[in-house]
């Protein structure tokens, strides 16, 4: 049985840095960034991943498949076409939506056997309910809370309520969120508490991402803290937060502790920090970043 199946759209993605003013376009979104990932790191799990993709995108799907990841790709007339404008400050983001995918239909993930289910939402629509509720059946849910809280007016990404946060977080077995997104769900500025509430509410095991602060892990009633990897250069952070979860899905599925996990994903970050695409570096090389800091 596959361990890890990554479920979300590839998108085109067109990046503007401001240190050092730069525009770059190339493929992304959250199933991409995680699937690069995992390529990278020795094949002892088993990982699918599933995408809905025009024809212009498909030779990344061939990429990948040349890479060693089984992909599954439906076809979309149309393609997720996303512009992320950073600030001097890399944690300021700004987004534009110029294209958009359909929404993953429940017929199209019926067949699907997996032990951990990873949704790479990007935007509020492109998950139903019933299809977390349906994976939920099947085994864990895993999801970067990040689509249900953008919604597009025009072509501007706008922050939004997740209507269906109650009803689908407790079909939710791990949930990863930033400090906004924590504050935003649970309306707590204590990144703590919110994370306490959200485990009330269903969740698992709650990741939070603190940015610069580093990151913590509740799980099992206790807080599992990471500390944040100082990369050598900042260049882009497009993917951070993906590369992340593929880090700490990965390190679980190998049968890592939390604390463990959370610091494999913390070092896989702050190499991906280093340079615009998805992560490409070899498994020692995260273990060479937990080294010098430790």
């Amino acid at each position: 049985m596959t361990d890890i199946c990554c479920i979300g759209h590839i998108t085109r993605d067109r990046i503007i840095t401001q240190v050092p003013p730069m525009t770059t376009h190339c493929a992304g979104g959250s199933a991409y960034y995680m699937a690069w990932a995992i390529a990278s790191l020795p094949s002892d799990i088993l990982f699918h991943m599933i995408t809905s993709v025009s024809q212009e995108v498909m030779p990344e799907v061939e990429k990948l498949r040349q890479a060693g990841i089984e992909v599954t790709a439906f076809e979309s007339d149309t393609n997720v076409f996303f512009e992320n404008k950073y600030g001097a400050n890399m944690d300021n983001r700004t987004q534009r939506v110029l294209a958009k995918s359909a929404p993953f239909t429940l017929n199209q993930l019926k067949d699907v056997e997996a032990r951990v289910y990873h949704l790479g939402t990007l935007l509020a629509d492109d998950f139903a309910p019933e299809i977390v509720e349906y994976l939920a059946s099947k085994g864990d849910v895993s999801i970067d809370v990040q689509g249900y809280l953008r919604e597009v007016v025009g072509e501007e990404v706008k922050a939004c309520e997740w209507a269906d946060k109650l009803r689908l977080l407790k079909h939710t077995a791990i949930l990863k969120v930033n400090e906004w997104e924590c504050q935003t769900l649970t309306g707590m500025t204590d990144p703590y508490e919110a994370a306490q509430q959200i485990h009330d509410w269903g969740v698992r095991e709650v990741i939070v991402t603190l940015g610069g602060g580093g990151s913590m892990i509740l799980a099992e009633d206790r807080f599992y803290e990471t500390p944040a990897y100082a990369p050598t250069k900042l260049v882009d952070a497009t993917g951070c937060g993906d590369t992340y979860s593929a880090g700490y899905l990965y390190a679980r599925a190998r049968g890592m502790g939390y604390a463990e996990s959370g610091q494999f994903a913390a070092a896989m970050c702050t190499l991906k920090l280093e340079h615009t695409g998805p992560f490409t570096h070899q498994i020692e090389d995260v273990y060479h970043v937990i080294r010098k800091n430790q």
